[in-house]
């Protein structure tokens, strides 16, 4: 399946649903503390969703082939759990990290945006990794323009990471995204520089390298969605929507309290 080019109408109405993801996130950080559970945040963010944003949490209810459907409103990963961790009863604790997966649909567009959160005082190791995994992003983000592979993004972020000692886990990756939730490509976050797709203005996707503090083995767990690392290590996850422009790039997920802002001047 071909990857879509947007035009600029559809890239004007992605830019809405990018900033609205990205301001669910502005809004629950405040709720982000210790004996918080990460089903109130769940609950939080669907009533901002539905009744504020007037968008549909897009994760609700997602069930792609093989897979029974998500049952909340956003994705919840705390600590070793890599991805699509299902909000519930358990509360955060002082040291904590939290990644909070946002993604919404608005006018028929998807808008799809990742943060990681320090609960209370995190640990050195836990604040570098994060910092890393933020910084490991921002790689791939900075090496999408015209005529680039999308071999390159994930051979820099690779290389970033592996530096730093960390793992980057392979089972999961960033996606094409539009009318879509996931589309062509696939946007691996390692590989080989001059390989895999040529990158065209219009493409949009997301970059979402997911860091481990320890090996990248990966395993689910029995509700059949959280991603765990099989050596129960930290792990930490960003995310952004990114258009490939006519000279670079642009992140589509951008809100007024963004942590990144400063960068995209």
């Amino acid at each position: 399946m071909a990857i879509s080019i947007k035009s600029e109408e559809e890239i004007e109405l992605m830019r809405l649903s990018g900033r609205l993801a990205s301001e669910v996130l502005d809004y629950i950080t405040p709720f982000v503390k210790p004996g918080a559970t990460t089903g109130e945040l769940d609950a939080l963010c669907h009533d901002f969703m539905v009744d504020v944003q007037k968008v549909i949490p897009a994760p609700l209810n997602y069930a792609p082939p093989g897979y029974k459907p998500f049952p909340k409103s956003i994705c919840t990963s705390v600590n070793h759990q890599i991805c699509h961790g299902i909000p519930g009863p358990k509360k955060l604790k002082n040291g904590d990290i939290l990644n909070i997966d946002v993604t919404i649909i608005k006018n028929g567009y998807h808008g799809d945006t990742s943060r990681m959160f320090l609960v209370g005082k995190p640990s050195i190791a836990a604040k570098r990794l994060v910092n890393v995994a933020y910084e490991a992003m921002w790689e791939g983000i900075r090496a999408v323009k015209p005529g680039a592979f999308l071999g390159d993004v994930g051979h820099v972020i690779q290389r970033f990471a592996e530096n730093h000692n960390y793992s980057v886990v392979r089972e999961f990756c960033g996606h094409g995204i539009g009318k879509k939730f996931h589309e062509p490509p696939q946007v691996l976050h390692y590989g080989t520089n001059g390989t895999g797709a040529v990158l065209e203005k219009g493409m949009t996707f997301t970059i979402e390298p997911m860091i481990n503090l320890g090996k990248r083995d990966v395993k689910e767990m029995p509700d059949g969605w959280t991603i765990v690392t099989r050596d129960r290590s930290l792990s930490a996850q960003w995310e952004h929507t990114i258009l490939v422009t006519e000279d670079g790039y642009e992140v589509m997920t951008v809100s007024e309290n963004n942590p990144d802002k400063y960068l995209q001047q």
